[in-house]
């Protein structure tokens, strides 16, 4: 049985009120709410809301949590504390010593990352990547070097080994871009990234995931969106995410368990640019599982996939 993992930053599960929740008045398969009935999910999917604060005072903040889905542990709670942003030197050896690829690999299991990048970026963050012809496709400046650096995603594969995918895989139809469609990579003159619909990008994935026991996908632009309360930007997000997310669901191989998840709320709520205290939903797709209802933490997504593909 493999296992897909489609990440989603910033949503969690806010009131039914239009004005100020992009969720609401909408159809998504994220359109979970406090204060109204949830409607049914396709193909038999479930819901289970999940805490993301870990008891620890605060707002939840990407960098921690992440690394708790990632690693399956409660980072928050081991370093008594939320990061937001990237991993710091805490995190980052959290990741190293509990990457849940890192163990997946190590059980003799595959894993990849689905998300491509460019050339210049990983080479710049010394990240291992898969082998590229066409070089890096632009130059970083030292102020930019000096800001740049790496995701809890990117670290967690690194900590397995696993080559992280460039713009030139998305091109030849083996790797997506975090927005789904392209159009972002596009729109800075890298013409060479394909554009694609959601359901084309549905077929990539699951070339992709073809290959290997996991499969992880990341989509970060709902969070900043809710960051900007930025209405009309939360609803493209949603409304890329949510077509992608039900072509992958649509087109599932017998043989895969789809888990849909994000870090924390944040775009759920447009009357604030933080992010809440909301729980998150974490949807499921595929046959009937175990260890669905002991979801109670963003880290136990996580600890469900190394379960269902018999790692300890």
């Amino acid at each position: 049985m493999r296992v897909a993992v489609l990440f989603i930053d910033g949503v969690g599960i806010g009131r039914n009120e239009p004005e100020q929740n992009p969720l609401a008045g909408r159809d998504y398969l994220l359109s979970r709410f406090q204060d109204a009935p949830d409607a049914p999910l396709p193909e038999g999917g479930q819901c289970f809301p999940v805490d993301t604060t870990f008891g620890v005072a605060g707002r939840p903040q990407s960098a921690s949590n992440q690394t708790a889905i990632l690693t399956g542990q409660p980072a928050p709670t081991l370093i008594g504390r939320h990061v937001l942003g990237y991993p710091d030197k805490p995190l980052r050896d959290i990741l190293s010593q509990h990457s849940i690829i890192k163990r997946l690999v190590t059980a003799g299991r595959s894993a990849t990352f689905a998300n491509s990048y460019p050339v210049a970026y990983l080479d710049a963050l010394k990240l291992h990547r898969r082998p590229s012809t066409s070089g890096p496709e632009f130059t970083l400046p030292p102020a930019a070097l000096r800001r740049l650096k790496a995701s809890a995603t990117t670290l967690a594969f690194t900590a397995g080994d696993i080559a992280l995918r460039t713009f030139e895989d998305a091109q030849a139809g083996h790797g997506l871009t975090h927005d789904i469609t392209g159009e972002r990579a596009r729109a800075k003159g890298m013409t060479a990234v394909p554009q694609r619909t959601p359901a084309e990008a549905a077929e990539v994935f699951w070339r992709v995931a073809g290959e290997v026991d996991f499969t992880f996908f990341e989509h970060y632009l709902a969070d900043e969106a809710g960051h900007a309360r930025d209405f009309a930007a939360a609803r493209e997000a949603l409304d890329t995410f949510d077509a992608f997310a039900r072509a992958v669901i649509s087109t599932r191989p017998p043989d895969a368990r789809v888990l849909v998840c994000s870090d924390h709320g944040n775009v759920e709520d447009l009357t604030t640019r933080s992010h809440t205290l909301n729980p998150v939903p974490v949807l499921y797709f595929g046959p009937p599982a175990p260890g669905l209802k002991a979801l109670a933490t963003v880290a136990d997504v996580g600890r469900t996939v190394l379960r269902w593909l018999d790692v300890e």
